[in-house]
């Protein structure tokens, strides 16, 4: 299969190479200096078991029409990324060209084809003015949630940490030739990737608890154990995740995961820094809207009570917004 892929950081990285090295044929479409790092040397992917291997068999470029039609495209930037690249993904489309999503929270695409009260609308957190749906049709779309947790750790050089599903769905939750076939692909690069019927049940587990502690993270600088073990910020992160809870259950979800079984697991992954921590220490733009902002929209639609959820969107808003103006970083440094 012919595939893009968008982005190679720690998770456009992962897939890429992982892909790759089961035979696929894969263009990263990519920037700096991991544009040049692929071409020199390939993609490089260390296990967490310390072996590593090198997708040498790769293309990378950052021109979108030199890559030309593919049969797939995954979409690993951010999800505040994304508008970036929305112009140039039409000159990967083919007849029958389809888009995997690989953004953490609420995706831009998420009341197409829900044959709900709201099927049509904006979420304008993740899509203000409705820009990348008209440049990314829900027709090529192909939803998906991503488990692993990897990070980049020099210019084409991804650490695998844990994880290996990568679910799947059609946005109207048909199960379709070509999911099954997506599907297939990645199973034989060694992922987990079974097709769902209700993608957007899924994408709220995972999102439950991503909206609490990637900004509790980023906030205290704690890691997920460090949340969990502390008996106040693990009761607000079950504030938070009750009160997105209500909000799912208003717009038809299901979690499969009882809330303190949630909460065990994330505590079990140990002393990992989430996401937005890492961006945070590192002076990159934290992946806010998407994980928090979108939720605090959908409580409005619905008319859904989160002030536990509002409070932390507010304060880690506000960090980025003085990061931002500081062009600065926020490090815990030893006293």
């Amino acid at each position: 299969m012919k595939i893009a892929i968008i982005g190679a950081g720690a998770i456009g990285g992962y897939v890429g190479a992982k892909l790759a090295l089961a035979g696929e044929d894969v263009t990263f479409l990519v920037r700096g200096a991991n544009l040049q790092a692929i071409r020199e040397h390939g993609m490089r992917l260390l296990a967490h078991d310390g072996s590593e291997q090198v997708a040498r068999k790769v293309r990378a470029t950052d021109d979108y029409g030199q890559a030309g039609p593919q049969d797939l495209v995954i979409l690993a930037t951010k999800a505040h990324q994304v508008a970036d690249v929305a112009r140039e993904l039409p000159k990967l489309w083919g007849p029958d060209t389809a888009v995997v999503t690989m953004q953490n929270g609420i995706p831009f695409w998420y009341f197409q084809k829900t044959g709900c009260a709201l099927e049509g609308s904006t979420v304008h957190s993740v899509d203000g003015d409705g820009e990348l749906l008209r440049r990314l049709p829900a027709e090529r779309i192909i939803g998906c949630v991503v488990y692993p947790a990897s990070e980049l750790v020099a210019p084409g050089v991804v650490r695998h940490i844990e994880g290996d599903r990568f679910p799947l769905g059609e946005l109207d939750g048909c199960i379709t030739e070509r999911v099954t076939r997506i599907s297939e692909c990645f199973t034989r690069a060694g992922f987990k990737a079974p097709v769902l019927e209700d993608i957007r049940s899924e994408i709220w587990l995972k999102l439950w608890g991503n909206l609490t502690f990637n900004p509790i993270s980023g906030l205290t600088h704690a890691t997920l154990a460090d949340i969990c073990q502390y008996q106040l910020s693990r009761g607000l992160a079950a504030d938070m995740m009750r009160e997105a809870q209500a909000v799912a259950h208003k717009l038809g979800i299901a979690f499969r995961v009882p809330l303190d079984k949630r909460i065990a697991g994330a505590e079990k992954v140990g002393r990992h820094k989430t996401s937005m921590l890492q961006d945070i220490e590192a002076g990159r733009a934290p992946e806010i809207d998407a994980l928090v902002g979108s939720v605090a929209e959908l409580a409005r639609l619905t008319d859904t009570p989160t002030p536990h959820i509002d409070t932390v969107y507010a304060l880690v808003k506000l960090l980025a917004k003085n990061m931002e103006s500081e062009r600065g970083r926020v490090r815990m440094q030893p006293a």
